[in-house]
């Protein structure tokens, strides 16, 4: 056999397809992370201002006009409210001006990411010095001392979600990526289902107990977990069921490349360009750090929107896994089988 024919008997057309697929997924991998933190910076960050009423309204006139649009300023009643309306998570910050003196308070929240309520104290020494006043900085709901950055919550998240999608490859590679018949479907859901429950007991437990991570409920935590755990693997079946083994990458490309560097982990959503801002609070890593976050620190508040987000995923997977399985089709010729009948020929 010549060169050629060799090449052509050793490299299937379907292998190499699913080559350029994989080289386009690295491609868009550097494009996804590098595209969304290679430069962060503060955009409408939702903030309140508590001043006397004869310069509130100047004062945010002021705020809205910064360059670069870094904060979405709105006034608010006083500093109750504000604390308040931060632990709601409706804002991520608020100044209250001193009606006597030359000193003002800012009010943070790390447990919402140190890098956000740095760039917040960043801002407000600037904006401050420049009308002769200074700012003290108080943290209403701060991140833990052992969570540094506040960045654990986001990666119990991510493995949570690699948990998912990699039970669910191999649900597909041990028995094929689509499941035989409904029955077939029912198992390996179910399979997910007690996957899904032991992996978020595991990592509530070593985040909360074990590490001291992440302070909050362990229970909590747990059934976020499972959770997360579960929509992530049942949506990989579902494009599984749809795609064939591609589904494994199109799961990645959902999950790893768009989900993760839109997460808010490294840099809260706020200081994420419009695109990875838009996508990450429907993205299954997104909905599940800020649900996380909102069990550490903020009382549990403000999480019915991440938790409708991943509840829609688990169940639309598991729905169109279930009803994929049920259409008569050819069986399917896995990868290494087609490649047996190959050599065989």
């Amino acid at each position: 056999m010549s060169l050629v024919d060799e090449l052509k008997s050793a490299v299937t057309p379907r292998a190499a397809l699913l080559v350029v697929g994989v080289f386009a997924l690295q491609l868009l991998f550097i494009a996804s992370y590098v595209g969304a933190l290679h430069h962060p910076k503060p955009r409408d960050v939702p903030f309140g201002v508590v001043a006397p009423p004869q310069v509130s309204a100047q004062l945010v006139g002021r705020l809205e006009k910064l360059p670069g649009d870094p904060l979405d300023p709105r006034t608010v009643t006083d500093e109750a409210a504000a604390r308040q309306q931060i632990l709601n998570r409706d804002i991520d910050g608020a100044l209250i001006v001193a009606p006597t003196g030359r000193t003002d308070t800012l009010l943070v929240a790390s447990g919402g990411g140190t890098v956000l309520s740095s760039a917040l104290q960043t801002i407000f020494t600037q904006v401050e010095g420049a009308q002769q006043r200074t700012v003290r900085t108080v943290d209403v709901a701060p991140a833990s001392a052992e969570d540094f950055d506040g960045l654990s919550a986001f990666y119990l998240v991510v493995g949570w979600c690699v948990g998912g999608y990699i039970c669910a490859a191999i649900l597909a590679i041990s028995a094929g990526s689509r499941p035989a018949n409904r029955e077939r479907a029912i198992i390996r859901l179910g399979a997910l289902a007690v996957y899904s429950i032991l992996g978020g007991l595991g990592g509530a437990i070593i985040v909360g107990p074990i590490l001291g991570a992440l302070p909050g409920s362990v229970a909590a935590l747990w059934g976020l977990g499972a959770l997360v755990v579960f929509a992530v693997g049942s949506a990989t079946l579902a494009l599984q069921s749809v795609f064939g083994i591609v589904g494994i990458g199109l799961a990645i490309l959902l999950i790893v490349i768009a989900g993760n560097p839109s997460a808010g982990g490294a840099f809260p959503l706020p200081m994420l360009p419009p695109f990875w801002n838009a996508i990450g609070p429907a993205l299954p890593p997104g909905a599940g750090t800020w649900a996380a976050r909102s069990i550490a620190y903020f009382k549990g508040n403000d999480m019915t929107g991440s938790m409708l987000v991943l509840s829609a995923w688990a169940v639309v997977g598991a729905a169109v896994t279930l009803v994929m399985s049920s259409l008569k089709r050819k069986p399917e010729s896995e990868p290494i089988a087609g490649e047996l009948d190959e050599v065989r020929a």
